[in-house]
């Protein structure tokens, strides 16, 4: 098992749990629509890639190698990236402030970096040895 991949899993799932706690119990009276919509599908793609690294930390067991590794170093990425992206976003977004073009262009590099994961991750799988 991957001990990196399940620890980092574990704190963004805590994390994810948290953030989504509080958009649904104050940020709701305090933002705009707009940016709690945003906030929101930060937290939801923070979810579903702490399942997709647990599994990579799991699977890294039954099929090791960089090709694994690889797959669970996109979905930490994505998460950094997509999700931490759209967080900054939607606290702009809430402040009424300009959003940097450079931030701008974070999320689409952590989607980027969730696909590729699961491509990795499928790979791995495919060229893994058979029981």
């Amino acid at each position: 098992m991957n001990k990196l991949f399940l620890a980092f899993a574990s704190i963004a799932g805590a994390i994810a749990v948290i953030l989504g706690a509080l958009a649904a119990h104050r940020l709701r009276q305090h933002m705009p629509a707009q940016a709690l919509e945003v906030f929101e599908t930060a937290v939801r793609y923070q979810f579903y890639h702490v399942f997709a690294l647990l599994a990579a930390g799991v699977l890294s067991e039954r099929f090791p190698g960089n090709w694994m590794n690889r797959a669970g170093s996109c979905f930490i990425g994505g998460i950094l990236l997509f999700s931490g992206s759209l967080y900054m976003i939607s606290a702009l977004m809430a402040a009424d402030t300009s959003i940097p073009t450079g931030l701008g262009i974070l999320a689409p590099i952590g989607g980027l970096l969730f696909i590729l994961g699961w491509v990795f991750l499928s790979i791995s799988v495919l060229k893994g040895r058979s029981s």
